[in-house]
């Protein structure tokens, strides 16, 4: 029987570590082990509690998210971690993923994307939401010089266009076959035919490519 991927939870709002077993609760892969209202409490629980994901808050009391992560890093390398948060400034998000931290999501996460976060990161890949996919293409205020100048726009049609912008947005195939009123399989087509046309091979390349032609404006 395949083993289960242990979980701890460390957030300082009871409410939110409530929301996050009641998400969890019917996938029968996922075990959480320990929670903690803070970091502190998160690493006591890993001296004693097997885990391969620690889920953390960044703002909590006693020790931050950023301090944890960075420590549980050094002191339990096996164990990766996911940022569960409310953030999502550019700065905050690159100063999580220099602490190691696996996945950054955000706490407006629907079940189905909690749960692929998990698996993802359980095989040792990244995962964004992708609303931080959208929050790293854009530069920071620090970063804008002058506004860049879009590139020539290769030939979309209007539906590629609609296609490509709810891509962006986040919606599934099927929330945008729902939403266009076609099939998920016709999406699915014309999202690989939008791929190759604009050279790009993932959805943070549909996204910086958006906001680089300002089609979302």
């Amino acid at each position: 029987m395949k083993e289960k991927i242990r979980i701890i939870i460390a957030d300082d709002h009871q409410l939110i570590i409530d929301g996050i077993k009641s998400l969890l609760s019917g996938a029968d892969d996922i075990k959480i082990t320990g929670e903690a209202s803070n970091g502190k409490e998160a690493l006591e629980l890993l001296k004693n509690n097997r885990a391969d994901i620690a889920m953390l808050d960044i703002d909590m009391p006693v020790m931050s998210g950023y301090e944890t992560a960075k420590q549980i890093s050094e002191k339990y390398p096996d164990v990766k971690t996911i940022i569960l948060t409310m953030f999502n400034e550019k700065s905050l998000i690159r100063k999580m993923i220099e602490t190691g931290a696996h996945g950054y999501i955000l706490k407006n996460i629907t079940k189905d994307e909690l749960i692929l976060a998990i698996h993802e990161v359980a095989a040792d890949r990244k995962f964004y939401s992708n609303e931080i996919h959208i929050a790293m293409a854009r530069p920071a205020p620090e970063e804008v010089i002058k506004k860049e100048e879009p590139t020539i726009l290769p030939d979309l049609t209007k539906r590629e266009l609609e296609i490509l912008k709810n891509i962006t947005l986040g919606l599934t195939n099927a929330e945008i076959a729902g939403k266009l009123f076609i099939s998920p399989h016709t999406v699915d087509v014309h999202r690989t035919h939008i791929m190759k046309k604009l050279d790009v091979h993932n959805v943070a390349g549909l996204v910086q490519f958006v906001i680089k032609n300002h089609l979302l404006d």
